[in-house]
């Protein structure tokens, strides 16, 4: 494919075949027909589509792009064309078709071109209008065209001349069924499902309101940052925040490779969206890493995720550079499910490129090493995506923008990585915004915060969140001081991986706004937010010092590349901040209270409890769906748990394990003094492994999931 626009997505004959249904508009009364292109050339998918902010797109499989839309405000989509899928092939050649449902297709040809304008009337085909594209095709006829519809009978065969496209064709997609999830959330039959992204109102999260009869907690610690759980309490739920690092940055730029860019001397050596994972085989962390303000992709490691080394790597020799593309935004994903060995790490990046827009999707057995795989969708900057275990999709998290609401994220998930990673115009939904109770924070500034990324892992027993809020200000008075955007990073929390409940507002890492310090703007997640080492989460970030001697000069012919070169992103580094595991939210009792758990169910053996009760205990019962405690598991038996742990353990007098009632609808009861509570379960040995996901893994995991316990203390 010779350098494709953005706008229409190109995708293969299978990923077509999963268009979400209920999500493709259909602006113009159509009733498509299912055809099959016969012969052995490649089958390719285009979309027309007025949705996105730019309507870029090919016709043809092997024209070039030559940064010009094809339609535009003075020659605008027509609306029969949107929404439409077409096939998308070489244009020097004839092609023919068989339909296989009957149905309506349309053909687009060049006016200028009357040979097939007859051929295409002999066909049977009937104009419906004539349009015009913003600029020329090479070796194309034309900026004219007109637009034929035919109604096509099942079995009928098609003989498409050269320089025709043929649209119109609409993949069969079966409605889904509800998915249960390992919780006992049942998903919509629509999914995703529709939400409004002009609502400022903060969204209904729908398993809390209607939450399961019984819920399994076979996967990962039980958090309380909601009230999913939760039947009843006498208990205060209290928020916690991480302790930034006193010796931040822990990663800054120090080689040539970091202190130079495109730009000129713009000093970089963050993540972004980038990612840490511990690597068990070799046993240290690893991180890709921005060096160079928006020049080159590196890789480095650490065994104790501080202190950083950059390996020479045999990529481009003499350096720890792994790619040749530059990194404007990206995530890197090990996959630890991957059949193929080759493809060990993915990797989804859009480069800094403006005239292609598209992303690239990269897959590598060790991290370093890469390969091309795919040219991706339509995206804006800070893509970024994730895998959501629970439902074993891959998720997409794209920049989308809103009149209203500004930046906001859209939403895609596949089966498949580099499937889903050439998603069509139509496929993404509104996923994310910001809403009535983000606060500006930003002094004297009126702007409303926007929505600027949101990164996701695996955390325990449900997936975790950062929601990067963008305060202000605009790029032009950025460049123009020298200082870099005002960003912080908010905790969200899913159970069902699409809606989002962000129960405290308080920025779990800001800007401090302050000149002089390395994190005064611009703080962005990781993406997979944080690993674990031993009793701490440890949570990285990038930050941005800014260099005000740098002024943007709006007078430069390149207005884009002075704003690159300017102060307001020099000097990236990275940080990190810590925070108790399972420390996000915290059940209190300051004297004594209880909390009575809703019904759920287990397989496993031995319940442990995070507990901070250094002056205080906790006790635990089992209660029956009758309300009445189960012998022996009863407050008068249970031993007083005290101190501070995360990985306390309950026992009962007389020594009995809760094997006996695996796979029986109970709730737990725990009774706290002077205490605080932050997440029990139910483990399958003594050890305490939760089976729960552990974000980007840590010291003494061999995987993505517990499977030692208290092993990683040591």
């Amino acid at each position: 494919m010779l350098g494709c626009a953005a706008n229409t997505i190109i995708c293969n004959a299978q990923q077509a075949e999963s268009v979400v249904w209920q999500n493709t508009k259909h602006k113009h009364p159509f009733d498509g027909a299912k055809v099959t292109l016969l012969g052995d050339t490649p089958v390719d998918f285009g979309m027309f589509s007025s949705d996105m902010v730019l309507p870029w797109m090919p016709l043809f499989s092997d024209q070039p792009y030559e940064n010009r839309t094809l339609f535009s405000k003075t020659a605008p989509l027509p609306p029969v064309l949107d929404g439409k899928l077409f096939y998308l092939l070489p244009s020097d050649r004839a092609h023919e078709f068989v339909c296989e449902q009957a149905g309506e297709v349309i053909a687009v040809a060049f006016a200028a071109d009357r040979k097939n304008i007859s051929e295409l009337q002999r066909l049977g085909f009937k104009k419906q209008q004539d349009a015009q594209l913003a600029f020329q095709f090479q070796k194309l006829p034309g900026t004219e065209i007109v637009i034929f519809q035919k109604t096509l009978a099942k079995g009928e065969h098609l003989k498409m001349p050269a320089r025709v496209v043929l649209a119109g064709i609409v993949p069969p997609v079966a409605p889904p069924e509800g998915e249960v999830l390992y919780n006992g959330i049942v998903l919509p039959k629509i999914w995703p499902p529709y939400l409004d992204a002009n609502s400022p109102t903060p969204p209904e999260i729908p398993y809390l309101k209607k939450r399961p009869a019984v819920v399994p907690i076979d996967i990962g610690r039980q958090l309380f940052v909601d009230d999913f759980l939760i039947e009843q309490t006498t208990l205060t739920r209290e928020f916690h925040t991480p302790k930034k690092y006193e010796g931040n940055p822990v990663l800054k730029p120090e080689t040539e490779l970091e202190k130079k860019s495109t730009y000129g001397d713009c000093a970089v050596a963050a993540p972004l969206g980038g990612s840490v994972w511990w690597n068990p085989e070799k046993q240290f962390f690893e991180i890709w890493y921005e060096a160079g303000h928006v020049t080159n992709l590196a890789y480095a490691t650490s065994k104790d995720g501080l202190n950083w080394e950059r390996p020479q790597l045999d990529v481009f020799p003499g350096t720890n550079k792994i790619l040749e593309q530059a990194p404007d935004s990206w995530s890197v994903v090990r996959d630890w499910r991957a059949v193929n060995p080759d493809e060990k790490y993915k990797l989804l990046m859009r480069g800094p490129d403006m005239d292609i827009r598209r992303s690239i999707a990269y897959t590598s057995p060790d991290g370093i090493h890469w390969n091309k795989r795919a040219l991706g969708g339509f995206s804006g900057d800070r893509v970024t995506f994730f895998y959501n275990p629970f439902r074993q999709k891959w998720v997409y998290s794209l920049r989308w923008g809103v009149p209203i609401a500004g930046r906001v994220r859209a939403y895609w998930e596949s089966d498949d990585f580099l499937r889903g990673a050439q998603w069509l115009p139509n496929q993404p939904v509104f996923w994310a915004r910001t809403d009535t109770l983000d606060k500006q924070i930003l002094p004297g500034a009126k702007a409303k915060p926007q929505m600027y990324n949101l990164d996701a892992c695996a955390y325990e027993s449900l997936m975790l969140g950062f929601f990067q809020l963008h305060y202000g200000p605009d790029n032009n008075s950025c460049a123009a001081q020298g200082v870099p955007k005002i960003t912080g990073l908010n905790f969200a929390y899913s159970r069902d991986g699409f809606h989002w409940d962000r129960p405290d507002r308080e920025l779990a890492i800001a800007s401090t706004q302050k000149n002089g310090d390395w994190d005064r703007g611009y703080v962005q997640s990781v993406g997979n937010i944080c690993a674990v080492m031993g009793d701490k989460l440890v949570i990285y970030y990038t930050a941005f010092a800014g260099d005000e001697n740098k002024k943007w000069d709006s007078s430069a012919k390149d207005k884009l590349t002075a704003m690159f070169a300017s102060g307001m992103h020099q000097n990236g580094a990275m940080g990190v901040a810590f925070l108790r595991r399972d420390g996000f939210a915290s059940m209190n009792a300051q004297a004594q209270g209880t909390l009575l758990t809703r019904p759920v169910v287990f397989t496993g053996k031995h319940l442990f409890v995070n507990l901070e009760a250094p002056q205080g205990e906790l006790l635990a019962q089992l209660v029956g769906m009758d309300g009445k405690p189960v012998a022996p598991f009863t407050f008068e038996n249970c031993e007083p748990l005290t101190g501070d742990t995360v990985f306390g353990q309950i026992k009962w007098k007389d020594g009995s394990d809760l094997s006996a009632l695996a796979g029986r609808a109970l709730r737990f009861e725990f009774k706290l003094k002077n205490a605080k509570l932050y997440a029990f379960w139910v483990s399958r040995d003594e050890s305490g492994r939760s089976d729960g996901y552990v974000a980007g893994g840590g010291p003494g995991f061999t995987c993505d999931t517990d499977t030692v316990g208290k092993a990683v203390l040591k």
